[in-house]
């Protein structure tokens, strides 16, 4: 009997044990999975959902490698003949109101940038920025861009600073996130929400009006558009957990 009573607790204890294992695997699992709406840009294997602004297929230059989207300049490879350097890469949609989340990491002396809302018709636009607005990417040290007003990373470049500078040094992952929603837009380098500002009201005309887009007609107008990553600046960067979430 008493044999039968120690089996008995025994294989309660274990049950529990199950139980609380099983628990815990499911949260784990759930907190891994993606919240309901957010798509991936990157299965980390290939380029597909992308192309090279204004055209069909993928710039040389960049590719799939380790789980990242790598740029890496070669004077071997052909160049963009709109670029001074690689092509943009632009996303095969295009986007309205969105939660963009990414990572960057850049190479010494490096720039890049991410820019939105892009207006794929190189009949007016030659360039993506041309078009569409930008989060600086660069290495924050020793890109000679970098120390210019309005132009160090995280900035919404030529238009409005960073409220802190946040951003790592070369080599090293960057978390970002860009929300624009309902005519507001918020950038988040590494947790700090860098630039908050209005989208399209009269102090929006004022910031391109007080800026080198000045003169372009078509520049910061549309709502809607394609998500682009700077290949033209030169040097290397790297991208990796890219995801989008309509809002």
């Amino acid at each position: 009997m008493l044999s039968a009573i120690v089996l008995a607790i025994l294989a309660g204890c274990q049950n529990s044990n199950n139980a609380n294992q099983t628990g815990s695997d499911s949260t784990a699992g759930s907190s891994s999975t993606l919240d309901s709406g957010w798509t991936s840009l990157f299965d980390g294997n290939s380029l597909k959902g992308w192309h090279s602004y204004g055209e069909s297929t993928v710039d040389p230059n960049w590719g799939a490698d380790s789980g990242t989207i790598h740029l890496q300049p070669d004077d071997k490879k052909a160049y963009h003949p709109r670029s001074s350097g690689a092509a943009d890469l632009v996303t095969d949609e295009a986007y309205g109101n969105f939660d963009l989340k990414l990572e960057w990491k850049i190479g010494k002396k490096s720039n890049s940038g991410i820019i939105f809302y892009v207006q794929e018709d190189t009949a007016k636009f030659k360039q993506t920025w041309m078009s569409g607005m930008e989060m600086q990417v660069c290495d924050k040290d020793s890109n000679e861009d970098a120390h210019s007003y309005k132009h160090q990373a995280g900035d919404l470049y030529d238009l409005i600073p960073s409220t802190a500078m946040s951003a790592k040094g070369f080599g090293e992952w960057n978390k970002v996130e860009i929300i624009s929603n309902k005519n507001k837009l918020d950038l988040f380098l590494n947790g700090v929400n860098v630039v908050s500002t209005p989208l399209w009201d009269d102090h929006w005309k004022q910031l391109i009006a007080g800026s080198k887009f000045k003169d372009m007609p078509g520049f910061g107008k549309s709502n809607t558009g394609r998500i682009a990553l700077q290949g033209g600046e030169g040097g290397e960067v790297w991208y990796r957990n890219i995801m989008i979430k309509k809002l």
